[in-house]
């Protein structure tokens, strides 16, 4: 044991020796060639330090001591000697035929006189020496002067290609896409900066999925707290035109980076702005729903860890993924048969199907809700979010309480699909909002709040607390707190909505003597599809604004519908499902929607009679019914309660219109099938296991059913 400790302290004092060594080593090659490295280069230095590595180690591992001076001195010199080699590869070659020699430049320097931007790519040093590929873009008006604030946004999804959406030479082109606020940048005479974070494109060190802050899930002394912090301070001291002032920004996983900026944030970071954020895997977001996998998060965690710059892709065997899927089996195996086995993230998942410390001590919202608050946070939420439902409203939930003077948590909530806000946000789907919502997002809010906090002398950007935007009347909302309904004297009531007999609903309670339920058979065979087949990834941004009516009408769901509303009816929360059901399985998912039925025609738009939009809707896994930590079977034929929360709605149901609340036990192949036969993890689940169930739901006054609306009273 002893010796073992002796040999464990020599190899971090030689890995400490090493690293000195490498960088000394490194540096020395870069004075010799003369270069500043770029592009592909950290690539070239990471297979040079591996090869000092791989040298030294094995060079003392034959002599069978731990004396390294003579040997770091031979493998410094055998490193240099590659280092020449390898750097000669790509050094310019006399022509093989002098006669006809190349016409292509030994080096070609692009004369970019006429630009309205000069861009700068640099790799920033991290206080751990791995460095940060980050794509610099100031507006040439910004050039000699020291005025111009920082939007960074820091991505794993390749900062060169969100910082070239076009061959420009105006920086509105060049940024016009995926993740920029265009004209917010632009109009604003922001400088531009975009980062690769650790591990992704032309990024050092090693990547891993939403890495978790440093603590019990990140042994290192860097997380994206830390990497942001040492980017926001190189970039203060070393962009000449800078204010001073940065802001972070960012939607989905780009979205979820300015909230980690928040922990512990450097003193120049003025503003964070999450978009549609990344917050909770397991309880809402991308990886489960409630404790029921999606099926989709295959695909991205193929192409986003199994290389470095995303060129494996994830591929499709048949035209519908509904097809695909139903032949891939149980997630663990189409897993397994796509090779996804060889990919960290992917085996954390398959390890952790419950939400365990895993996924608590990672959750953001529980995290910052741990922490001060000190940077002005702008919170977007987009109402029919596909991907991100969750996160950012749970974040609002953690820290508003903090904001005690009302001035530093803002929440914006728009009707739109997963990042439209920096889009057109005039339609959704059959919806049309008589307005571009997104536009009026970025010039009356985003804008002048960036200002505000970024700019000297900017004035007060008199921005509502909340500012909801009201589905339904198509009205914005400006709001002190959420949910609050509206901007005058109303109130929020939690108010039942109960499922009846004969299907139907209403704001009354079951009468005794009423049939006590209504039942389906649920076949994991021939799962409920999530929209109308094929399933495409074409529909994929507006699926949830899909009409209702192709699951309404199959046999394995229950639509109970109300009358038509004779008065509007008006909701601002969350709904919370309170069903009482009983499965004649051991196991069984449960689907429950919200929906806002149109009337049978519509003057003017005949495609919307009886369009049935869902206004709020999700899934929970019966195995979780008692607590998310423990999967448990569930009794057989019994009734018992499964009661969980809906995502956020501010809906206005117009008068003439219908509610209905529709129940299912699939929703394929969005989530993965629950067998309906417990077994310990239903990643590993056998064809064996998938069996039909008969499904009950209860209506009867002592085992009502209902779902407890948020519902406006003025």
């Amino acid at each position: 044991m002893a010796e073992s400790r002796r040999a464990s302290a020599d190899y971090r004092r030689d890995s400490a020796l090493y690293d000195e060594e490498a960088i000394a080593a490194v540096d020395k090659f870069r004075a010799d060639r003369g270069q500043t490295y770029q592009g592909n280069a950290p690539g070239l230095e990471a297979r040079l330090i591996n090869a000092l590595r791989a040298a030294y180690f094995e060079k003392k591992a034959a002599a069978k001591k731990w004396s390294c001076e003579n040997t770091m001195r031979m493998c410094l010199v055998a490193l240099l000697v590659t280092a020449t080699v390898s750097a000669q590869s790509t050094a310019p070659q006399k022509p093989k035929y002098p006669a006809l020699p190349s016409e292509t430049p030994a080096e070609f320097k692009p004369v970019t006189d006429d630009f309205d931007f000069v861009r700068r790519d640099v790799m920033i040093p991290m206080r751990d020496s791995v460095r940060l590929h980050t794509v610099i873009l100031v507006p040439k008006i910004a050039l000699g002067k020291t005025s111009a604030p920082i939007l960074l946004t820091r991505t794993p999804y390749n900062a060169t290609a969100l910082t070239s959406h076009a061959e420009s030479s105006h920086l509105g082109s060049v940024l016009f896409g995926y993740d920029n606020a265009t004209d917010v940048i632009v109009e604003g005479g922001y400088i531009r900066v975009v980062q690769d974070v650790r591990g992704k494109y032309g990024s050092e060190g090693d990547y891993v999925m939403n890495r978790p802050l440093r603590g019990p899930l990140n042994p290192t002394p860097v997380d994206h707290a830390t990497d942001t912090y040492d980017t926001i301070d190189w970039l203060v001291k070393n962009v000449p035109e800078s204010n001073g002032k940065v802001g972070i920004l960012g939607i989905s996983y780009d979205g979820f980076l300015p909230l980690m900026a928040l922990f512990h944030p450097h003193p120049a970071l003025k503003v964070s702005v999450p978009m549609n954020p990344m917050v909770d895997g397991w309880m809402g977001d991308d990886w489960f729903h409630n404790g029921a996998f999606r099926q989709f998060g295959l695909g991205f965690i193929y192409s986003q860890e199994a290389t470095r710059s995303n060129d494996v892709k994830w591929w499709s065997t048949h035209a519908d993924d509904y097809d695909e899927f139903m032949r891939g089996g149980s997630a663990g195996e189409m897993g397994r048969r796509r090779g996804l086995k060889q990919l960290g993230f992917w085996q954390k998942i398959v390890e952790h199907p419950a939400y365990d410390a895993f996924w608590r001590e990672q959750a953001v919202d529980k995290l910052l809700a741990k922490e001060p608050l000190t940077v002005p946070v702008m919170l977007v939420h987009s109402l029919w979010d596909q991907e991100d439902i969750y996160g950012a409203i749970s974040v609002y939930k953690a820290i508003e309480p903090k904001d005690t003077a009302n001035d530093k948590v803002f929440l914006v909530m728009g009707p739109w699909y997963h990042g439209q806000e920096i889009g057109d946000g005039s339609t959704l789907g059959p919806l049309r909002f008589g307005s571009d919502t997104a536009l009026y997002f970025r010039q009356r809010l985003l804008r002048p709040f960036l200002d505000h906090y970024l700019k000297d002398g900017a004035g007060d950007h008199r921005i509502a607390p909340v500012t909801a935007f009201e589905t339904g009347t198509n009205e914005w909302q400006s709001l002190t707190t959420w949910p609050a309904g509206c901007a005058g004297s109303c109130a929020v009531k939690p108010t039942p909505l109960y499922l009846g007999q004969r299907l139907t609903l209403g704001f009354e309670a079951p009468h005794p003597g009423d049939a006590p339920f209504d039942e389906y058979i649920s076949d994991p065979a021939k799962p409920v599809p999530y929209q109308a087949r094929p399933i495409q990834s074409k529909t994929w941004s507006q699926w949830l604004v899909t009409d209702q009516r192709e699951a309404s009408g199959r046999p394995d769901v229950l639509a109970f519908a109300s009358a038509p509303l004779a008065t509007p009816v008006k909701i601002s929360g969350q709904p919370m499902v309170n069903l009482v059901a009983s499965t004649s399985g051991t196991d069984s998912d449960w689907v429950v929607k919200l929906v806002d039925v149109y009337p049978d025609q519509v003057p003017g738009r005949p495609e919307l009679g009886g369009y049935q939009l869902a206004v709020s809707m999700d899934i929970f896994r019966g195995r979780y019914r008692e607590g998310y930590e423990t999967a448990k079977a569930i009794t057989p034929d019994t009734p018992l309660l499964y009661a969980w929360a809906l995502p956020t709605a501010n809906h206005v149901f117009l008068a003439g219109h219908r509610l209905m609340v529709q129940v299912q036990s699939s929703w394929f192949p969005l989530y993965d099938r629950n067998p309906q036969t417990f077994v310990r993890n239903i990643f590993f689940a056998s064809p064996g296991d998938y069996r039909k169930a008969t499904q009950r739901v209860y209506h009867a006054p002592s085992q009502a059913s209902f779902i407890e609306l948020p519902l406006v009273s003025r």
